[in-house]
């Protein structure tokens, strides 16, 4: 079974960027470490196309998956398909995981059609004041905390399971 995850960093104050333009380079280097790693373990990352304009180009060494209407990108492959069938053919391509890479809307979206095993929350200190939150409409999603851990800087990383998991 396909186990499909969100990677998400936010500051202390609870917000993912500060605009929509706002790229996620924002965060420590030890975010970066792990992302990448958790990234390229799954093999295929998932985002909005808003969010896929903040990055350089695609994410190297792993399937690049954007949602778009009407936008085409180098390096990606396109999708409109709701995340129950997206999760399904990339379950029958063989894929064990995906990540669930931002922006709001993508990760709103998944977690409502309860296909969301796991959420992996980096937490920066820093705060913004102001910006973009983690879901962009109510959600009511339990969750139990699997591990946590610090760095010297004071980033940390958490992990959850999803408990009310529809799928």
């Amino acid at each position: 079974m396909i186990k499909v995850f969100i990677i998400a960093a936010e500051t202390a104050d609870g917000f993912i960027a500060k605009d929509e333009h706002h790229a996620a380079f924002w965060t420590s280097k030890e975010d970066k470490v792990h992302f990448v790693e958790l990234t390229k373990r799954a093999g295929v990352v998932v985002m909005g196309s808003t969010t896929f304009k903040t990055l350089p180009r695609a994410m190297k060494d792993r399937i690049n998956i954007v949602y778009s209407r009407k936008e085409k990108f180098d390096g990606v492959e396109m999708t409109e398909d709701n995340p129950i069938e997206l999760v399904r053919k990339l379950e029958a391509r063989g894929f064990k995981e995906v990540a669930i890479c931002g922006g709001s809307s993508i990760y709103t979206l998944f977690l409502k059609a309860g296909v969301v095993d796991t959420i992996y929350l980096t937490i920066e200190p820093v705060v913004f004041g102001t910006g973009i939150s983690l879901f962009n409409d109510s959600v009511n999603t339990q969750l139990q905390l699997i591990s946590e851990s610090k760095t010297e800087n004071g980033t940390l990383f958490l992990e959850y399971k999803v408990l009310n998991k529809l799928v």
